[in-house]
C-alpha cells in the first residue's frame, strides 16, 4: 500500500485489490480508507478490492502478487451462501446518534459472507516419458480454494476482551463511520446490497490476515502506527446481490462503479493504482 501526498493524504490500496486489481478474484474485499486533510474537512477514500480494480476494482481483491504460478490451475467448487439482500432499514436521525450509525454499520457487516479465493500451492507426482523411458517426477501446482475468513474478526475481538461489534465497528473512526453509514444508506437504497467484510484491525488481526496487505502494524484498519483502536480509516467492502459468487462479483463492479461516480458526494472515493 502506497501512500501519495498533495494537498491531502490519500491510502492508495492494494487489496479488495487486498481492495486491488483482480478482477478474477471473486471474494475478495474492497477496502475504503480515510484520507485526512489538511484543514477541517475530513475526506475518505475508497480503495478497490485487494487486487483492486482486490485492493482492485469494481469488485474482487487480488491474489498475493508474491506468489508465482508454478505450474496448472485447479479450480475448486465455490460455495453458495444463502445471503439476505433485503434493503436495510435505519432512522435519519442516524447521522446525529452514533448508537445507531454502529448497528447499522454491524447489520452491512454481518451480512457480507466472510470468504475469499486464495493460492495454494502442493507438490504432486507427475510420470512422464521421455526418450521411451518413463519416470516419476515431482510437479507444483496451483490451487484456487476458498478461505473461510469468519473466525478472524471474533478471535482477535476475544483476544482483546471485547464483542465482535466493538471491536469491528467500534474501532473505527468516528467521522469515517458516519461518511460509511451515509454511503451505505444510498447503496442500499439503490438496490446495490452493500456488505462490509472488514471494519477495524488491530496489529494481532492484521497478523492473521491473508494476500496482499500492508505491515502488521501500518494496516488504515486500525494499525498501531495508524493510531490504533478508534482510528480505523478502512473497510473492505463488496455486495451482497446475487445467489452465486460470480453474481455477486459483477454486483461488486456495479457497486464500484456506483461508487465512481457519486463518492464525491459523501466525500468517498476510491484510489485507483
Amino acid at each position: 500500500m502506497g501512500l501519495v501526498r498533495g494537498s491531502q493524504w490519500v491510502v492508495w490500496g492494494g487489496l479488495a485489490v487486498l481492495l486491488y486489481a483482480g478482477l478474477a478474484n471473486h471474494g475478495r474485499d474492497v477496502k475504503v480508507a480515510l484520507a485526512r486533510l489538511d484543514g477541517p474537512d475530513v475526506r475518505a477514500t475508497l480503495a478497490g478490492p485487494d487486487a483492486a480494480p482486490a485492493g482492485s476494482d469494481l469488485s474482487a481483491a487480488r491474489l498475493d502478487p508474491d506468489v508465482r504460478d508454478a505450474g496448472p490451475v485447479e479450480k475448486i467448487a465455490l460455495a453458495k451462501p444463502e445471503i439476505d439482500v433485503t434493503p436495510l432499514k435505519a432512522a435519519d436521525e442516524c447521522v446525529l446518534a452514533q448508537d445507531c450509525v454502529d448497528q447499522y454499520l454491524w447489520l452491512v457487516y454481518e451480512r457480507a459472507p466472510k470468504m475469499d479465493t486464495i493460492k495454494v500451492k502442493e507438490r504432486i507426482k507427475v510420470t512422464v516419458k521421455t526418450k521411451a523411458k518413463t519416470r516419476t517426477v515431482m510437479k507444483t501446482v496451483t490451487k484456487l480454494v476458498d478461505e473461510d475468513f469468519t473466525w478472524k474478526d471474533p478471535k482477535a475481538a476475544q483476544k482483546a476482551g471485547m464483542s465482535s461489534k466493538d471491536y469491528v465497528i467500534g474501532g473505527m473512526d468516528r467521522g469515517f463511520k458516519a461518511r460509511l453509514y451515509r454511503l451505505f444508506r444510498a447503496l442500499d437504497d439503490a438496490g446495490l446490497a452493500p456488505g462490509m467484510t472488514s471494519g477495524f484491525r488491530d496489529d494481532y488481526r492484521q497478523s492473521i490476515a491473508s494476500g496482499n496487505k500492508a505491515a502488521t502494524d501500518s494496516s488504515y484498519h486500525g494499525g498501531s502506527r495508524r493510531g490504533g483502536y478508534g482510528h480505523g480509516l478502512a473497510a473492505d467492502v463488496v455486495s451482497v446481490k446475487g445467489a452465486t459468487r460470480s453474481e455477486r462479483w459483477l454486483s461488486t463492479e456495479i457497486l464500484w462503479k456506483w461508487i465512481d461516480a457519486h463518492g464525491n458526494e459523501f466525500g468517498i472515493g476510491r484510489p485507483y493504482l
